[in-house]
């Protein structure tokens, strides 16, 4: 639904000297029906509801600059720490020079946003059980699953990109302010080039400096290529520390086929080497996708062995995640 004529004037002041312009407010939601749960955990209900609204407009300046907002109402909202919106930006495309995107909230950085980037039909498979609301990672025996490599990320931070340098070839970079929840400022410089068909290379560096004394420079390398209905990619991340206990590695892979217009089925496997564990993470995911109209329904199946780098028959777990979805 469009609520329009609502005035969107308070940047165009405070950017280029322009008038005022005009634009819409557009509501977007989605809700949805979950089912999840593992082998081992404590939790009784694996039932649960997904909900979404996203206000978003924005309008044209003068000067070719268009101003984007968006605003996310959800259930991750916090309203005693004052968000009563969740994610939310400010995206100003400057018409040739790149986009500047202020995230309030919910943003990420130029290397968090590629921290995994590999096909999949439905989530990573590191990701499945920590969402699961019975996957045991919160037990007094399972230990805390280790997630993907990324960067410093934290509210109120910029971020930068541009897809008009050269044909093919994107550019993005982002800086994390120093602050209360950050010791001092971090930036992040990610590349991605797609000049060949099908082929999508990428690379990414960043900065973890959200705590003094264990400052880390993180990176990432991927690639990508869709043949047909094939996609197949690799991933490889570290981080670099000053002690080799904090030094990490990750790698990542997937594969996915599109069936038809609507099914896509994928496989996703990640591990990841802490530098204070002697063994691997390892997760592996078997996933499906099937949308019809604004529905879509989706499924993963995930085995983790040694959660958290750790050697315990617990911290072996199998579970799944499907999902039924609308958007409107």
């Amino acid at each position: 639904m469009n609520i329009k004529k609502i005035g969107l004037t308070a940047l165009a002041g405070s950017l280029v000297a322009t008038s005022a312009f005009a634009g819409s407010l557009e509501a977007t939601g989605s809700a949805g029906i979950n089912f999840a749960g593992a082998d081992k955990g404590t939790s009784g209900n694996g039932w649960s509801m997904t909900d979404s609204v996203t206000f978003s407009g924005g309008g044209e300046m003068d000067n070719g600059m268009n101003v984007t907002v968006s605003f996310e109402l959800d259930n991750n909202a916090s309203a005693a720490s004052g968000q009563f919106m969740d994610s939310r930006s400010i995206v100003i495309d400057t018409n040739g020079m790149g986009t500047v995107t202020f995230g309030g909230h919910g943003g990420s950085s130029a290397m968090g946003a590629v921290d995994d980037v590999m096909p999949t039909a439905y989530g990573e498979a590191w990701d499945i059980l920590s969402n699961s609301p019975d996957n045991g990672s919160v037990t007094a025996t399972a230990s805390t699953n280790f997630d993907s490599i990324g960067s410093a990320g934290s509210d109120n931070m910029f971020h930068y990109s541009n897809s008009d340098l050269m044909d093919g070839l994107k550019l993005s970079l982002s800086y994390v302010p120093q602050g209360s929840t950050e010791a001092s400022s971090s930036t992040d410089v990610a590349v991605e080039y797609t000049g060949i068909e099908g082929l999508t290379l990428g690379y990414a560096q960043g900065e973890d400096n959200a705590t003094a004394g264990s400052e880390t420079d993180n990176s990432t390398m991927y690639v990508k290529y869709a043949y047909g209905p094939i996609t197949v990619g690799m991933q490889e991340s570290e981080i670099d520390a000053a002690t080799a206990a904090n030094s990490d590695e990750f790698s990542a892979s997937g594969i996915t086929y599109q069936v038809n217009d609507d099914l896509t089925i994928g496989y996703h496997a990640s591990a990841y080497n802490a530098g204070d564990k002697g063994v691997d993470q390892e997760s592996t995911n078997i996933s499906f996708s099937y949308t019809m109209g604004s529905m879509t329904l989706a499924a993963a199946f995930v085995d983790e062995e040694n959660r958290g780098g750790e050697t315990t028959a617990v911290n072996d777990i199998s579970g799944y995640a499907i999902d039924l979805a609308f958007a409107f």
